[in-house]
């Protein structure tokens, strides 16, 4: 049966409802996908709960992987049959198909699995975000990353190295460390109430990193500036842990003389060249070997206890939904 998964309201996860669904013919310039795997991620926790509002009903989802179905009128570049992959607006990807702009598509070869692809995606352009837009990392640049066993923080420990970093990376067990440090983690600090500011400066001599990249959020945000050079970036990228506090703007300078960066994947991807020449360097990251860990797969109607698991920070790698 064709299923997606809608929320008619905001909150928790029992406002994730199953309902059946029927493939229409796609519109002028639309592609029709058939969904192999489907990525979890914490905007979807975010549409969920309402902190970023989608018009409802909404069915959740920003990236998947598959093969196009049908085509529109209109579509030039992919034919029934290519396989493709995607992440960003439109909303949409909880279902066992779906309509996408053609635009949004990035063919992927054989050598890609969906699966893999559908881990990846959002990460990626994520990660070539952070790494090339709002700090350009290369040799000698040292790096702060949280959540390092996480999908988002294992593809950008993999994709840092690559470039030349220095990687710390931040982890809350003895298993996520083992995790991190298969991903390439030169440094770990393992635990939730570690001392992560005074790890960090005996790690860097008590110079601090060039850039952090916090997606914990809460009461971790003064921490990571506490861990960065002077003139160097922090990037706020979520807020798993709780809400962001309030922040005095003398917590970034001048004595620390701080760039804090908020940046948007969302914001990023809007702009469809930027996204195409990020996500086609996502794709050939993966080739290369630089991609997120395929976490735990779930039934497609399974994905209430898929957010379940990673609001409660039992997942490692990218969650993905299987319909």
């Amino acid at each position: 049966m064709e299923k997606k998964v809608q929320i008619t309201g905001f909150g928790g996860v029992d406002r994730l409802t199953v309902s059946a669904d029927a493939p229409a013919e796609p519109g002028p310039g639309q592609i029709r996908i058939r969904h192999d795997a489907i990525g979890v991620s914490f905007i979807d926790i975010y549409h969920r709960t309402g902190l970023y509002p989608l018009p409802l009903p909404a069915t959740l989802g920003v990236e998947g992987a598959g093969v196009v179905e049908a085509v529109g009128p209109g579509v030039t570049r992919l034919s029934p049959g290519d396989r493709v992959a995607y992440a960003g607006a439109p909303v949409g990807a909880y279902a066992s198909t779906r309509f996408l702009p053609e635009a949004r598509a990035i063919r992927i070869g054989d050598d890609i699995s969906s699966q893999l692809a559908a881990a990846s995606m959002l990460r990626g352009v994520t990660a070539h975000m952070l790494l090339t837009r709002t700090y350009p990392v290369g040799p000698g640049t040292t790096i702060l990353v949280h959540a390092a066993a996480g999908g988002t923080g294992g593809l950008l420990v993999r994709w840092a190295k690559h470039l030349g970093a220095t990687v710390i990376g931040t982890v809350g067990s003895p298993h996520k460390a083992a995790l991190a440090r298969t991903a390439g983690v030169d440094h770990v600090v393992v635990g939730r109430d570690a001392d992560i500011v005074g790890e960090v400066g005996k790690l860097t001599d008590g110079l601090g990193v060039d850039v952090a990249y916090d997606g914990i959020g809460g009461d971790m945000l003064l921490k990571t500036l506490a861990c960065v050079r002077p003139f160097g970036t922090v990037a706020s990228i979520g807020q798993a842990g709780g809400p962001i506090p309030p922040l005095n703007v003398e917590e970034i300078g001048p004595r620390r003389s701080l760039s804090l960066a908020r940046p948007s994947f969302m914001a990023y991807s809007a702009d469809m060249k930027r996204y195409r020449a990020a996500a086609e360097a996502v794709v050939a990251a993966m080739r290369q070997g630089i991609a997120s860990t395929v976490g735990v797969t779930y039934a497609l109607d399974e994905a209430a206890r898929a957010h379940a698991d990673l609001e409660a920070g039992l997942t490692t790698g990218s969650p993905i939904l299987i319909p």
